[in-house]
């Protein structure tokens, strides 16, 4: 009998983005990239291009969760990615089912509107969120706009962050990339304090997305095993290097180059090698 090789399972719940920008077709390249396995669970279908979302149309929540179980119940899921959900009942469907899975860590992409702006979660999803999913998120990842609206009470990121960890996330990553500083500065939080900052180069152009890349990696990279805070410094780099080599395939932002590694001139014609 041959020996296959454990590849580990991530089970992203994410939508589905016809540009292949964002979404389930991003979850799927970054955590490929983190040699992993991704099992896709649509959440949600979305009319957009490069430059918004014209409609989003939710799947009934009975179907995204009997995806989920489905996989869960046949592989050895070793992590899970949550993206896009885009209704109350899909988010009350998640809790439940992550319920069950206790001990799988979870990082929660809190996608709260569209890189052009259209808002894809109301106020009530928004609480939804903060109610129940983050008491079972390992890794939260929002930018410093979805922290400010997960935790409307806090005047500064740092309080967000604590404020979003006294509800229950246990790592909270706050990406900068929409605030004004010169280069961009992620924040990382974790055991309730301010853990480290990490400074990027601000690169030229926007990108369609860059949250979902850099959640999707940190989701493959804690399903091999990695601690939180390494993960974070390996996703991150391989987050920017995407977007460094980002193209224009529309009329709106970039498309982050996830299989960057794959076509590096230097390297052509050699095998690559594992990013973890």
């Amino acid at each position: 009998m041959t020996n296959h090789p454990r590849i580990p399972v991530v089970l992203a719940l994410s939508g589905h983005d016809p540009t292949g920008g964002a979404g389930i077709q991003a979850d799927i390249e970054a955590m490929a990239s983190m040699g992993c396995h991704c099992a896709p669970v649509i959440t949600s279908i979305a009319v957009q291009d490069t430059r918004d979302v014209k409609e989003l149309i939710p799947l009934d929540p009975t179907v995204v969760v009997a995806q989920a179980r489905a996989v869960l119940e046949d592989m050895e899921v070793q992590a899970v990615k949550i993206g896009l959900l885009g209704s109350v009942q899909a988010v009350e469907a998640v809790h439940t089912l992550l319920t069950d899975y206790p001990k799988l860590p979870v990082v929660l992409d809190p996608i709260l509107k569209a890189g052009g702006g259209t808002p894809l979660a109301d106020e009530e999803v928004t609480e939804a969120i903060r109610q129940l999913l983050l008491p079972q998120t390992t890794l939260l990842t929002p930018n410093s706009e979805e922290a400010r609206k997960l935790a409307p009470g806090a005047d500064n990121l740092d309080a967000c962050a604590q404020e979003l960890m006294d509800r229950g996330a246990e790592f909270v990553l706050i990406t900068g990339a929409h605030e004004r500083d010169p280069q961009v500065i992620n924040r990382l939080y974790g055991n309730r304090r301010f853990m480290e900052a990490f400074h990027w180069e601000r690169l030229t152009d926007s990108y369609h997305g860059s949250g979902c890349t850099l959640a999707a990696s940190l989701a493959g990279l804690l399903a091999q095993g990695l601690e939180p805070f390494s993960a974070v410094h390996e996703a991150q780099e391989y987050t920017w290097e995407s977007l460094r080599n980002g193209y224009r395939l529309g009329m709106g932002q970039l498309i982050p180059n996830r299989l960057f590694w794959a076509h590096d001139e230097e390297d052509e014609g050699e095998q690559p090698e594992t990013l973890h």
